[in-house]
């Protein structure tokens, strides 16, 4: 084998801890990190959300409010009616009042009263709120960047993996994100979904090797208790059925929907696992965390899904604070993803090199359980694939030559075969 040649200082054995050395103090932050803990305002957003209560709800009690068919009833789904909440720019008002937009625009009340209405490069307002950016389609842009459709294998239902498959409950969420994969079919909700359950369940009756489905949409906690409570006991009967998740945004942009009655049909199916799609830390209002702490106490085991965006949350600070924050109310961030090439998504996507900085820019300089896996599902079908920044800088005979998170090389004994 050939010789593994570096420069770099290789760190054999260290005498001392080589995460704090002598003359320095345990808790002081690397130059380029700056301590993240939360400040002592915990719920900065408080006094926002009870500001646009009082001004564009005036009426609305605490229990309408808090009622989420009153959420979603009340959606804000069009040029003129945004228009009584904020002033869009000039970039937000083409895409809205195109006769034909790219992908439907819904936001619920709670969620736009997070909006700083008067912040026009506002992190949450650049993912619910249309522009005209998405008529721009690049090359290697699709609407079906993941090839979703060739794996279908019966309408709503997508096979990829060996012992897993994705069911596609519905095409309705509440609050519309503008770089949603599936942007290509959410916007209905006037399908006959038992039907097309029926054929959905009959797959997932008939192949024994899928033991794990993903209950996706859509949003499937827009469903119904009676339908969401049919559907887990239906999937909780089929024996070969190991696990069932959920994947949903709902805790993030209408948590009222937790309910004691949904928590009810939700412990009903056990293990139930249940991915939420979480973006920036303004998310986590205290609303949120109840809705998170809510679901963990019944026993929900809960992850987290973000997407990387540019200009949204694409700083190592941004993210940390994000996964902290997702901790405390016992949410495990889970994958880190690389935006998928939808059509029109450009000015979102930010490049592999920057994700794999930001991954560093975490690893080391927090726990790992606020790490997610950063990953890139690939076009054309072919399932997630991680990335990671280059950790292994070479092998020789002898050794494995690692860096670090301070960027110092060390050196593991390898076995020969």
């Amino acid at each position: 084998m050939g010789q593994f040649n570096t420069n770099e200082h290789v760190i054999i054995d260290d005498v001392e801890p080589p995460l704090i050395r002598s003359g320095e103090s345990s808790d002081s932050p690397h130059p380029h990190h700056q301590n993240s803990r939360l400040s002592d305002a915990q719920y900065p957003l408080d006094g926002r959300i009870e500001e646009f209560r009082k001004l564009h709800f005036p009426d609305a009690t605490d229990a309408m409010w808090n009622d989420w068919h009153w959420q979603l009833f009340h959606r804000i789904t069009t040029y003129h009616d945004l228009c009584r909440y904020l002033v869009p720019m000039a970039e937000e008002e083409q895409a809205l009042r195109q006769a034909s937009t790219l992908f439907p625009f819904s936001v619920t009340p709670y969620y736009l009263s997070l909006i700083d209405p008067n912040d026009t490069q506002g992190s949450l307002r650049k993912c619910v709120i249309p522009s005209i950016l998405e008529a721009d389609h690049q090359s290697g842009e699709s609407d079906d960047p993941l090839s979703e459709e060739h794996t279908t294998k019966v309408r709503g239902l997508v096979h990829r993996y060996p012992d897993r498959v994705l069911f596609l409950t519905t095409s309705f969420c509440s609050t519309y994100c503008r770089y949603c994969t599936r942007s290509r079919m959410v916007g209905g909700h006037t399908e006959n979904l038992l039907k097309h359950w029926e054929e959905a369940l009959s797959y997932i009756e008939e192949h024994t090797e899928v033991r794990d489905v993903l209950v996706s949409g859509g949003d499937p906690l827009t469903l119904s208790d009676e339908m969401l409570g049919y559907l887990l006991s239906r999937l909780g009967a089929i024996e070969h059925v190991e696990m069932v998740r959920i994947g949903t945004k709902v805790p993030m942009v209408m948590p009222q929907r937790i309910t004691e009655q949904l928590l009810t049909v939700l412990k009903s199916c056990k293990p139930l696992y249940m991915s939420i799609h979480a973006t920036h830390p303004d998310e986590m209002t205290r609303e949120a965390a109840k809705a998170c702490d809510a679901l963990a106490d019944a026993g929900i085991v809960l992850g987290s899904q973000t997407v990387l965006l540019k200009g949204v949350n694409d700083s190592v600070e941004t993210l940390k604070n994000l996964f902290h924050k997702l901790l405390r109310h016992r949410v495990r961030p889970y994958y880190l993803y690389q935006c998928d090439p939808i059509s029109g998504s450009a000015h979102f996507r930010t490049t592999v090199d920057k994700g794999k900085q930001l991954m560093q820019g975490l690893r080391g300089f927090t726990s790992g359980y606020a790490i997610p896996q950063y990953v890139i599902d690939t076009p054309g079908g072919g399932g997630k694939v991680p990335i990671l920044p280059a950790y292994e800088v070479g092998q020789d005979e002898q050794h494995l030559y690692l860096r670090n998170y301070e960027g110092k090389v060390y050196s593991y004994p390898t076995e020969r075969e």
